[in-house]
């Protein structure tokens, strides 16, 4: 399974009228686990940076006046992201909203919001009551977020993929070494009815004992005696 987690960084909150995305980080799991594929972008949007988000960000107008703008890295985006990869995203309402009227001012379809997963309602279910922000997820976990001075996509996202793990039971999630009501697992039997039998190989593995060991061993047998327990149960 392909999941994408994703975070993004706004001049401010209105999506649908003069706000932007000013960065896109994120980074692809398969099967939860990380593979090392990762979009970082940052964005020109096209307007003055106001100081609130700077002082949130760290992304001055001069920063951002050379970058791309987002309708020049929308295929990109829209490449590492395909395969209709679930989107994994802290208060997914915000990013999608952001990143759906990008798309559409570039003239790109939506994304369905059927993709995104949010963990910001995922903590407020397992820990209903409890603080349920990126940093207060990363103490309870123990994610160290000792470099999150400022809000960067690609670091949000990396701490976030952490987060989602344990959120959904660990770094492995899908490793089930004994299923619930199997007591008869190790005799073959798991919970939905009898395993196939295993078959013997088509042909035995080649020994790895060297002529050198066996002579070894032959030698510390001999040793041990007639009346030693290994010659007593020996087999000739």
């Amino acid at each position: 399974m392909r999941e994408i987690v994703l975070d993004t960084e706004t001049t401010g909150f209105d999506a649908e009228g003069a706000d932007r995305i000013v960065e896109i980080g994120a980074l692809e799991l398969i099967n939860h686990l990380p593979t090392g594929r990762t979009f970082h972008v940052y964005i020109n949007p096209e307007r003055s940076m106001p100081k609130e988000a700077f002082d949130v960000h760290g992304l001055g107008d001069d920063f951002l006046r050379d970058k791309p703008k987002f309708a020049e890295i929308a295929a990109g985006f829209i490449d590492f992201i395909s395969d209709d990869a679930r989107l994994v995203i802290h208060n997914a309402a915000f990013d999608m909203k952001f990143l759906n009227a990008e798309l559409r001012r570039a003239g790109h379809p939506v994304l369905p919001w059927s993709r995104a997963l949010d963990t910001l309602m995922l903590a407020r279910e397992k820990f209903p009551g409890s603080p349920a922000t990126l940093d207060a997820l990363c103490r309870r976990f123990g994610v160290d977020n000792s470099g999150r001075d400022l809000h960067g996509a690609l670091l949000d996202s990396e701490l976030l993929a952490e987060v989602y793990l344990e959120l959904i039971g660990g770094r492995q999630p899908d490793l089930v070494l004994d299923e619930p009501g199997t007591a008869a697992a190790g005799a073959g039997l798991g919970s939905e009815g009898p395993s196939r039998p295993r078959l013997p190989r088509p042909r035995p593995l080649p020994p790895r004992l060297t002529a050198a060991e066996a002579e070894a061993h032959a030698a510390f047998v001999a040793k041990l005696g007639e009346e030693a327990v290994w010659a007593r149960f020996a087999t000739t």
